[in-house]
This record gives structure tokens, sequence and C-alpha cells, in this order.
């Protein structure tokens, strides 16, 4: 298994997302692809069909993170600028790529439709990007550098990550444990800090819960090193012990 730590940022592109039209669901299925393979996701950006903004989010998270990838904007339509923008933000030309207009005109001409003008947009991209094959609608995402661009449906943003995750170099995959706690974060709050304090090589989140008259929380333990959360969850599971014994003296009075 690799140790090394390979990390990943997203960039979610469209003013459909900031206006709440469109309910995004890419970041959640990147997020659990890249989990799975080794691959740590820590920042995702969501903009709007600005060259601009798609310049400054690309250009500053590809400086910082191992990969970054993006979504939508590399449809037919006049606002689907995503290709300009990357160019901009590698500083390289927009061109329509010949063997991305050879396979979607013999697409197109298979089903008896015309390859209109609008249709050929999506055969745009940098000069010298490598194509992210699509097996859904055929028209091909890209990679330059470090920045991998795929569409924004979801059917096809994961058909092209299904293509591409198994080329890109994972590392050291994050294992994790759920405690399901019957307290409040309020019971466990300090207790917990104090675990996290002493087992440094651990990652420990909390998150409540409300039933309706009750509350509680699950408790997820994170790390690289399952013997690392081995020890983290010993710990965790003595404090609840302690917690539960010292409310029971309680009621006995």
């Amino acid at each position: 298994m690799s140790e090394k730590i390979v990390t990943a940022a997203m960039v979610a592109i469209g003013d459909e997302l900031l206006s709440g039209k469109t309910k995004d669901k890419n970041i959640a299925h990147l997020a659990d692809m890249l989990t799975t393979a080794g691959i740590e996701l820590k920042e995702v950006r969501i903009v709007g069909d600005d060259e601009a903004d798609i310049v400054a989010a690309v250009n500053a998270l590809r400086e910082r993170y191992t990969y970054v990838f993006t979504s939508g904007g590399i449809g037919p339509t006049h606002d689907d600028i995503t290709a300009e923008a990357i160019s901009a933000a590698f500083g390289v030309p927009c061109e329509y790529d010949d063997e991305a207009l050879r396979i979607m005109g013999a697409v197109y001409e298979a089903r008896d439709m015309k390859f209109t003008e609008a249709r050929k947009r999506m055969a745009r991209m940098p000069r010298g990007a490598a194509h992210i094959r699509n097996r859904v609608s055929v028209a091909p995402g890209f990679t330059i550098g470090n920045v991998h661009v795929m569409a924004g449906v979801p059917s096809i943003f994961q058909a092209m990550l299904d293509w591409l995750l198994p080329r890109l170099e994972t590392g050291a995959v994050i294992h994790s444990r759920i405690v399901d706690c019957p307290y409040g974060e309020g019971t466990i709050g300090e207790g917990l800090e104090a675990i996290q304090n002493d087992h440094p090589d651990t990652v420990i989140g909390s998150y409540p819960k409300f039933d309706g008259e009750t509350y509680s929380t699950q408790i997820v333990v994170r790390s690289r090193d399952t013997e690392a959360i081995d020890r983290a969850v010993l710990a965790v599971n003595a404090m609840l012990s302690e917690i539960s014994a010292a409310q029971s003296t309680k009621v006995q009075r």
C-alpha cells in the first residue's frame, strides 16, 4: 500500500448551482470515489459562469493540491465557457480538437443527426490537452496539467470519473470507524477533545443527531493507520463507559 499522501480539490461550475436551480450531486460522488481510492479531497469551490472566477479558482487550487477536478460548463451552449477558462488559466489557445471532432461527428452521423456548430463546441479544449473518455454521450472531457475537466450532468461526470480514476496516482487509504454515542455533544465534548489530543495520528469527528426527543452523536474516527483507529476507539468507548457509570450513580442516589 502506498504511503504517499495524494490530495485533490474540486471546482463545481455553473450559475445554476449558485441560484439553487440545480442541486449538485457531483461533489458527494467525487468525495466518495476519491476517499475509496486514497485521494484526500481537501477543498471544494463553487463558482458561476464567469471566466475570471473560474481562472482564479483553478489557478489557486492547482498550485496547492495534487489534482483539481472540475464539473460543468463544457456543453454546447453559449454559457459553457469552461474550456476557454481553463485555456486562459494555462495560457494556451482554446481550439477544436481533431480527434474529438472525428469521434463526435461519427456518432452524430450514425444517429442521423446534424453535427451543428453548437454541438461542435463540445470538441473545444486547451491546446495539448488529453481526452477523458465518455461512454455516455461520447463528447470527451479533458486533462491539462493536473486539472481534470468533466461534465456537469451527473451520469456523464460519473462515467468520466470511472474512466479517469484508475489512471491517476493514488495514496494511502483513509480508514474510518463509527461509534454510536447515546449522548449529546455537550456531554462528550471535553472528553472527546482530550482523546483527540492524546491521539494526534487520528481525526475524530462528532456529528449530532436529534430524533425529536433525545440527542445523540455519531463519532467517526479516521486515520491511515488502522491500529491508531483501534486505540482511539478504545479510548472513546472507555469515556462512554465512564459517563454511563457516572449517570447511573446519580440515578441511584
